[in-house]
C-alpha cells in the first residue's frame, strides 16, 4: 500500500506512479511512496491533492 492523503472534504486519495509521472487517485491498487523532498498541496477550490517541491 503507498501514501494515502486525506483532503479537507474528507475524501481519501492515493499516490500512484507511472514513469516519472505522480498523479493521485481514489483507486488504492498499486500506491507509490511519497518522493523525497516533496510535500502534499490541496487545490483550495476542488480539494484534489497535488505534490509540490519543498
Amino acid at each position: 500500500m503507498g501514501y494515502e492523503h486525506t483532503n479537507s472534504k474528507g475524501k481519501q486519495y492515493y499516490l500512484h506512479q507511472r514513469d516519472k509521472l505522480f498523479y493521485f487517485s481514489k483507486k488504492p491498487e498499486d500506491g507509490a511512496e511519497l518522493p523525497e523532498g516533496y510535500k502534499i498541496i490541496e487545490n483550495s477550490i476542488t480539494g484534489l491533492p497535488m505534490l509540490k517541491k519543498k
